[in-house]
């Protein structure tokens, strides 16, 4: 199932500042791959990421067909608000600056 989603999720009814927007193909899974679909946008987001101290994966051609780059990220239920948080702070900044999103 392929979804649009709005990365938001609330504190005691507050919205955080985190909210962004990326694919996220599948459902109810801790494997969560990032659609960014151009391979080397895809390279350069998974990069940026990881130089913030957010370990990502990225896949692309000849993983997956041409047009559907990924990123993986593995979340588990053992991960603190707080690494939340930063995780999705790594995507925003990195996605703005590479203009993913």
């Amino acid at each position: 199932m392929d979804t649009k989603i709005n990365i938001n999720y609330t504190n005691k009814g507050d919205i955080l500042e985190n909210s962004i927007i990326f694919d996220i193909k599948g459902d109810n899974h801790p494997i969560v791959p990032v659609m960014i679909g151009d391979e080397l946008k895809n390279l350069a987001l998974a990069k940026e990421i990881n130089a913030k101290g957010i370990f990502v994966v990225a896949f692309s051609f000849p993983v997956l067909p041409r047009g559907e780059a990924r990123i993986r990220v593995q979340m588990s239920a053992s991960h603190t608000r707080s690494q939340i948080d930063k995780c999705l702070t790594a995507f925003k900044e990195a996605g703005n600056y590479l203009g993913v999103i």
